[in-house]
């Protein structure tokens, strides 16, 4: 691995990305990042790790699974920064679930005020949208929050 002064402690990481030192030992633990540990047994991270994390915490504000971020970070390198060419791939193979999970998020903002707005709060007897639970049938979900012709939506 690098050189010390290359390296981070682990309070370093977490001070520079505003976490805990707990979550970056959740995240080794499973494997989304990696670290040495020094003759005194004190983690030492590479600078890539900032970008690991920031990637990983990204991801999971827009709501990505822990196990869909681990799968994608799979294909990079664990030891070292990745290279332009390895992020940019990672990029195009994930921007089709980026574009569903948006289309997803503006039609719940677009639905969810006029499906509150009738005042009955429950699709289980809302006249307007749901008579008759004629959304049961589709199964369990919030059909009428999602934008038609996402892979949530009803008749997908």
């Amino acid at each position: 691995m690098a050189d010390d002064r290359d390296e981070l402690s682990i309070g370093a990481v977490a001070d520079r990305l505003g976490v805990r030192t707990s979550l970056l030992r959740y995240y080794e633990s499973r494997g989304l990042i990696s670290s040495r540990r020094t003759d005194g047994g004190q983690r030492r991270y590479g600078r890539d790790v900032l970008r690991r994390v920031s990637f990983v915490r990204a991801a999971q504000q827009v709501g990505l699974p822990l196990a869909e971020i681990e799968q994608r970070l799979a294909v990079l390198p664990p030891d070292r920064a990745p290279t332009v060419e390895e992020w940019e791939e990672l990029a195009t193979t994930w921007k089709p679930r980026l574009d569903e999970q948006v289309r997803t998020l503006v039609g719940i903002r677009d639905r969810l005020a006029s499906c509150i707005g009738c005042g009955c709060l429950s699709l289980d007897a809302c006249a307007v949208f749901n008579p008759a639970d004629a959304a049961g049938a589709e199964g369990p979900g919030a059909h009428y929050l999602v934008v038609e012709g996402s892979e949530d939506s009803p008749g997908s």
